[in-house]
């Protein structure tokens, strides 16, 4: 095999740094999705749940590359079609991959190439996807969330992203967003919470006990969460720029001013400090600080992390539990107050904080926000969160309709399945712990090992997995001795008896 020396030298525009940062950054975002928000939903959830809603979620990690690929990246990062889309179509050819990236309707070019470019936005949408199915958990039928997932990208995702990001109009307008508190929060709490009132609420049994089956999971999908923040805001800049660097200290600070106010909140209200609400807390931290990342100097990194503390917890914890709207949805992880009430607390924020020097350090020419004498920016950025809201308001409940009227497929699972859980949908479960198999009505037969090739179960060999937990053992045995076994009465469970 011989290679062309010349197919091997990098082009001018290549930044090496610039494209490393860019990959790395996007592996970051990627790592928040699977296995972040995965472990992060398996573990918040009922054990029974604990599968469907991780596969929920890397579902849609894979549905949206492939729609990605195909139509999705240059709806949103192409060239104009109308003022809030682009051009759909397939960004697969060779030439086009190993080409500068470029954002044409937005006149810029990177120092990295165009597949880079791909991979990066990618996993913004992935994400966006993937946090939309919290609101939706324990109860969504999963042949309708396959078919969701395209759509929704298609008609809403790309819409939002073109015109904020890809030089659409609130993007000429001026409407900041640094790296997704509209396109992706935003954007994910309104879809979240018109979707769950179209699904309908958890069976009664779900919503009187959800406690989380693994909160030390919680924490580990939450710690890859915040960490992988560092690609989400520091990847903006699309270089390694300073900028990338303010962006991500600040990401971090205002996080953990947030969950700390979060837990404060908790001790002065609840009496205990939650893990549970610091995990809250962490999440609107990185929630309000993402419009504003690069923008806000230090100091108003912190004004946005007591802000995302006290709002949203306020939000959630008081009318929450007091108004009648949220009685009437069930959204099983309050993605509506730490997204959607989080990107409201950082979008606004950042008509407010932004300064004259971080908007120039990222390339834009807005005079900063309200700080720097620019209050005109704070009307901007509540423009541009209305057209996100409506927008999803919209196009959200036309999926749903289109999905269970015209693909007559339900959007809630059946009362069977709800009442089982993983077992009942997926044919798996969690844990493989017999008392976990009660309801089932017919639970997979486990393996039993015995003393030797041809022995029968439950001679000589002790009784091992699969036994019916309705019988007890009246002695231990001793070498050479048989088990004598006697069936409590009045005990029925679902597994086979012998």
């Amino acid at each position: 095999m011989s290679y062309n020396s010349t197919l091997l030298i990098a082009p001018e525009w290549l930044d090496s740094g610039d494209n490393a940062w860019q990959l790395t950054a996007g592996s970051f975002v990627a790592l928040q999705s699977v296995p972040g928000l995965v472990v992060l939903y398996a573990g918040w959830v009922k054990h029974k749940w604990a599968i469907n809603s991780a596969f929920m979620a890397f579902y849609a990690f894979g549905m949206v590359l492939l729609c990605w690929m195909l139509w999705g990246y240059k709806a949103a990062f192409g060239e104009q079609l109308l003022p809030f889309v682009g051009h759909p179509g397939p960004a697969v050819r060779m030439d086009y991959m190993l080409g500068q990236s470029t954002l044409p309707t937005a006149g810029v070019s990177q120092n990295f190439p165009q597949s880079t470019m791909i991979y990066f936005q990618f996993v913004f949408a992935a994400i966006t996807l993937v946090l939309i199915a919290g609101s939706f958990l324990c109860r969504m039928n999963f042949f309708a969330w396959m078919l969701f997932v395209p759509l929704w990208l298609s008609f809403s995702y790309t819409v939002g992203a073109f015109s904020l990001w890809g030089g659409g109009f609130l993007f000429k307008y001026g409407v900041l967003d640094y790296s997704g508190g509209y396109v992706i929060h935003l954007s994910a709490g309104t879809a979240g919470f018109v979707g769950a009132w179209w699904i309908g609420p958890r069976i009664d049994e779900d919503l009187e006990d959800n406690q989380p089956n693994n909160i030390l999971m919680m924490l580990v999908g939450a710690g890859i969460l915040w960490i992988g923040w560092n690609g989400f805001n520091g990847g903006d800049p699309y270089a390694a720029s300073p900028d990338a660097g303010v962006a991500v200290l600040n990401t971090n600070l205002c996080t953990a001013v947030s969950s700390l106010v979060w837990v404060a909140m908790d001790l002065i209200y609840f009496r205990k400090p939650s893990v549970i609400g610091a995990i809250q807390g962490m999440i609107t931290g990185l929630v309000a600080i993402t419009p504003a990342a690069g923008f806000v100097a230090g100091w108003g990194a912190i004004a946005l992390g007591f802000g995302s503390g006290i709002i949203p917890w306020a939000s959630m914890n008081i009318a929450g539990r007091r108004m009648s709207l949220f009685a009437h949805v069930d959204d099983t992880l309050e993605v509506f107050h730490t997204h959607f009430v989080g990107a409201l607390v950082g979008g606004i924020g950042t008509g407010i904080f932004a300064t004259v020097e971080g908007c120039a350090a990222f390339g834009v020419t807005n005079p900063g926000g309200a700080v720097d004498g620019n209050g005109r920016q704070v009307g901007l950025q509540i423009v541009g969160a209305l057209f996100i809201i409506g927008w999803n308001i919209v196009w959200t409940s036309l999926i749903m309709c289109f999905i269970k009227y015209v693909c007559r497929i339900p959007l809630r699972m059946t009362q069977e399945q709800m009442e089982i859980g993983d077992y009942a949908v997926h044919g798996e479960e969690p844990y493989t712990f017999a008392h976990y198999n009660i309801k089932h009505p017919t639970p997979p037969l486990m393996r039993r090992r015995t003393t030797k090739k041809g022995d029968e179960e439950g001679q000589k060999g002790g009784v091992l997995m699969g036994k019916d937990p309705a019988v007890t053992v009246e002695k231990a045995p001793s070498s050479g001795d048989s088990i004598k076994e006697m069936p409590e009465k009045g005990v029925t469970t679902g597994a086979h008896t012998q």
